[in-house]
């Protein structure tokens, strides 16, 4: 198996378009369908990944045929070092990075009766703490840039939030607690971090199927919305590139739910 930092190009790919982009968490799911849909838009994509190695690889090469440029890199976002680490070793391998998704997410059952501090810092360190540290990265690279003369050095994050934020429920505490304080984030490094480093934050409804669902009981939550329909992953992919492109965003959050943040849910989908 290739080095996990090993650039892996398949033949078939277009010519960037666009620059580099890190994906966090693109192996699978919904961070693979980001990632696969900006490379179909000409975005060298960096795959992050933590454990997935075989199905990063696969993503790899699965953009490499949309446009050419793509690699894998490893990295626990649980580890402070190793985040901080992450975005300088895509910059080292493929050069400097415009925007960051952060798709990543520990997602971990527990409510009132079983929070504990450790729980609710694991959640904080990858949902949260991660996405400021690639902000803080991608700021300084950026400031780099401008001090070297380049004039538009410019740069975007765009982290994933979820709608259950303004409709909330009690089930999965620590996971509910650490996207509130990334939304928080988003207004706070907005703030911070311009005029270089725009930041915006992309909320889906339900997407994607869990362990907890069977494929019937997915179908009619996916349908309970506003539009009868919640998010695909197409969807919110859609949301992330549009988030990525229009210069006049930042400090707010695009909410793809189908309207599922307007109705009151008294549990968490997957309880449900």
């Amino acid at each position: 198996m290739p080095s996990p930092d090993a650039l892996v190009v398949a033949p078939g790919g277009c010519t960037p378009a666009h620059g580099v982009v890190l994906v966090t968490g693109a192996a699978q799911r919904l961070g693979r369908a980001i990632a696969l849909d900006l490379a179909a838009h000409g975005w060298r994509v960096a795959v992050h990944y933590r454990n997935s190695a075989e199905e990063a690889l696969k993503t790899v090469a699965d953009c490499d045929r949309l446009t050419l440029g793509s690699a894998a890199f490893s990295a626990d976002l649980d580890d402070e070092a190793a985040a901080r680490m992450l975005l300088p070793r895509v910059a080292a391998t493929m050069g400097p990075v415009e925007a960051v998704v952060h798709s990543a997410a520990l997602f971990e059952h527990d409510d009132a009766a079983s929070f504990s501090y450790a729980a609710m810092e694991r959640h904080l360190r990858t949902n949260c703490g991660a996405a400021i540290i690639l902000a803080q990265a991608l700021a300084a690279q950026l400031a780099a840039r401008a001090e070297a003369g380049e004039a538009d050095a410019h740069g975007v994050l765009v982290p994933l939030l979820d709608q259950k934020l303004w409709n909330p429920n009690p089930d999965f505490l620590s996971y509910t607690l650490s996207k509130a304080a990334l939304e928080s984030a988003v207004t706070l490094l907005a703030q911070a971090l311009a005029p270089r480093l725009r930041v915006v934050g992309v909320a889906p409804g339900l997407t994607l199927t869990s362990p907890w669902l069977s494929d019937e009981k997915f179908a009619a939550l996916h349908r309970l919305s506003p539009l009868g329909r919640s998010s695909t992953p197409e969807d919110v992919a859609h949301a992330v590139r549009f988030a990525l492109t229009n210069r006049a965003l930042t400090g707010t959050t695009l909410l793809v739910d189908g309207g599922q943040h307007l109705m009151r849910f008294e549990r968490d989908f997957s309880m449900m």
